[in-house]
């Protein structure tokens, strides 16, 4: 690497200060910023315009690069995030290098963290001026392209991948879905109705898992895991396992038969616990595809050597006691992960009686007494059999507290009203609602909410303490008691029911920090996927090229789901459709002369950009996986890792400028 030695004798300096609206104007004195720019070294030209991301105001930059000959571009304005992208272009376009250009965070940093407008004024004067003296170290770097590979990977095959993969399958890619389980469908197939217009989840969600596992452009990897993620934006190579189902699919026939002979039940997961399923078994009725798996773990045969009833019984030989897991190494451009949501464990708040007394029931069990496909055909039921004449619903189960989930997992109201509907719909219970708030934040969400106002359910509003079998008079005997408080009438309450529902907090799924690493990307505090901006890039992650969607970002609804599924296949789309991909320059580089080998810096990349080279004993980057966090040239102990647009010469230029007022 080229390394600079001393300060170059000339510069051009061009400073462009924004007014942001009165967002940094209506704190710091722009004027008198302007004025003090000028004076320091190097500056050819100081402007100020009220709004400098708009086309004016690039036009502005544009102009005076080609007028005044600049060498070097500063705008002070916004938070890079926001519009440096905006400033680089507009600088390549007037035939400046776009890393020839300096962004400084004159509103984030500093009119937005203050209302003193002397000291705004001052704190802007110190940015500049680091900004300035940096400026002379800066280099011009050379922008790669790489190729993009148009197959896409989706980990995960509940609505949201479901969505993501037609969408991109529909526009002539290869879509490889990938599914853990034995049928894809996710936790929308365990559904009755859908809240807020009461549709069949299933009448809505199987035409599309039908389509999925006839599409030509879609393979359907079901009963498979993702061992190991390598490579880059648009040339990722993935290891899937596929899992030994014990079931040759190209001979099955999904006649059922072997599940019918099965002499094995165990509980079925899928119901909640609440119905039981074989040791060969498929999901559920409309399970796509519809070929049943051997459950190894509790299969009469792998445990003791003996039973085969299954194979006795398959007319298509389809049986296949020996088969083995596979791995099979495939290349896509991008990856979406749709990994969806898990429910939170209820039996962390013992005091709510969950898994001690049962009746009591979590949403995905109820939804399952509910469904007609589900262990009770529908028929909301103790577990004596009775119907029950009082039913309690227990809001934010584990959300909105501290000691759990401070998070609102933004369904749960939502579902609770259906739950209501549904008990009123099927039985002659009278239903209890304890809420903390109704959240009723969707389209036709508040008018549900009123509906069931209506279908006389009780609201009380107040968070249930705990739930116990302790009768204290004859009327209670039998029943559940729900202790609570009604925070309106400031009456502490004693509640008996049949029933009662807790309305679980929505959590990330239970290996997602491995997933995470997996594919690179971090986790937000709650353990969610964390986005590349909530706002502005809700779908992309800090990982070029993989992108999330739905219930494993956070927690939402079904629309909101599909919305997002949508939107990563888009996102997918458009850069599959560029066929080629820019690499940022802004990345690391080992200078050969000063590597030691002693292999540091490649267990502290968290892109796992660095390999060592056995040949030459020294580290070699690999600029598409490299982001340029330049932690491996912080820890380098020969100081051999040098951070293109962050070298040692910049960084000390800039800090002496902030410090130092003479520069």
């Amino acid at each position: 690497m080229a390394k600079i030695t001393k300060k170059p004798d000339k510069e051009k300096i061009g400073v462009f200060l924004c007014h942001c609206g009165t967002n940094i104007a209506g704190v710091v004195d722009i004027p008198a910023l302007a004025g003090y720019t000028r004076d320091l070294p190097g500056v050819e030209m100081v402007d100020e315009y009220k709004f400098m991301c708009s086309q004016p105001g690039q036009d502005l930059i544009k102009d005076s690069i080609k007028k005044h000959k600049l060498t070097k571009v500063i705008v002070a304005a916004c938070s890079p995030l926001m519009h440096e992208n905006t400033f680089r272009k507009a600088c390549e376009e007037a035939g400046l290098n776009r890393y020839c250009f300096i962004m400084v965070n004159n509103r984030e940093h500093n009119s937005w963290v203050t209302e003193d407008k002397a000291l705004a004024l001052q704190k802007a004067k110190d940015l500049i001026r680091g900004a300035v003296a940096r400026a002379f170290w800066l280099e011009p770097l050379e922008v790669k392209e790489v190729g993009v590979n148009p197959n896409v990977l989706i980990l995960g095959g509940g609505i949201a991948g479901i969505q993501a993969a037609l969408d991109l399958a529909e526009s002539g890619r290869t879509v490889y879905l990938v599914e853990r389980e034995q049928s894809i469908g996710g936790n929308m197939a365990k559904f009755d109705k859908t809240f807020p217009t009461l549709d069949c989840a299933a009448c809505i969600l199987t035409p599309k898992m039908v389509s999925v596992g006839q599409h030509p452009n879609i393979k359907l990897w079901n009963y498979a895991e993702v061992d190991e993620v390598s490579g880059f934006v648009g040339n990722f190579k993935v290891k899937v396992r596929h899992k030994a189902t014990s079931v040759n699919f190209e001979k099955c026939t999904g006649c059922g038969i072997c599940q019918e002979k099965c002499p094995v039940k165990r509980p079925s997961e899928f119901d909640e616990g609440l119905g039981n399923r074989k040791a060969i078994y498929t999901l559920f009725a409309q399970a796509v595809p519809n070929k049943p798996v051997i459950d190894r773990v509790n299969c009469t045969y792998y445990i003791k050597g003996k039973c085969k009833v299954c194979e006795k019984f398959c007319e298509p030989k389809a049986i296949d006691f020996e088969m083995k897991d596979s791995v099979e190494e495939i290349e896509v451009g991008s990856i979406i992960l749709a990994t969806g949501f898990h429910l939170w464990e209820a039996g962390q708040m013992p005091e709510l009686g969950m898994g001690k007394y049962p009746n009591v029931l979590t949403s995905l069990q109820f939804e399952r007494m509910s469904n007609s496909s589900g262990p009770t055909l529908g028929k909301i039921l103790l577990k004596d059999g009775r119907e029950p004449e009082s039913v309690a619903i227990l809001h934010c189960t584990g959300s909105r507290d501290v000691n759990y989930h401070e998070y609102c997992s933004r369904v749960c109201c939502m579902y609770a009203l259906k739950f209501a509907h549904l008990i009123k719909e099927k039985t002659k219970a009278h239903v209890y609602n304890f809420y903390i708030d109704m959240r009723c934040f969707g389209k036709g969400y508040e008018e549900f909410y009123h509906r069931l106002l209506e279908e006389n359910v009780t609201f009380i509003r107040g968070k249930a303490a705990s739930v116990t079998d302790r009768a204290e008079n004859e009327s209670e005997s039998g029943k559940l008691i729900v202790m609570g408080e009604d925070t309106l009438s400031q009456k502490l309450l004693r509640l008996p029911v049949d029933m009662v529902i807790l309305t679980n907090a929505i959590e990330p799924q239970l290996d997602a920090q491995e997933v995470a690493r997996k594919f690179k990307i971090s986790c937000a505090g709650g353990g969610f996927f964390l986005e590349k901006h909530p706002k502005l890039a809700p779908v992309a992650t800090a990982s070029d090229g993989v992108f999330i969607a739905g219930a494993c970002q956070s927690p939402k609804d079904i629309p909101d789901t599909v919305a997002q599924g949508q939107a990563a296949a888009s996102a997918v789309f458009a850069l599959t459709q560029r066929g080629k991909v820019e690499l940022e320059a802004t990345t690391a580089i080992v200078d050969e002369e000063l590597c030691s080998g002693c292999e540091i810096c490649l267990s502290l990349c968290p892109y796992q950009a660095i390999s060592h080279n056995a040949e030459k004993k020294i580290s070699a980057i690999n600029d598409a996986l490299c982001k340029g966090c330049g932690t491996c040239a912080a820890a380098c102990p020969s100081k051999a890792i040098f951070a293109r647009h962050y070298t040692n010469q910049q960084i000390l230029a800039e800090l002496e400028g902030v410090l130092n007022e003479r520069i």
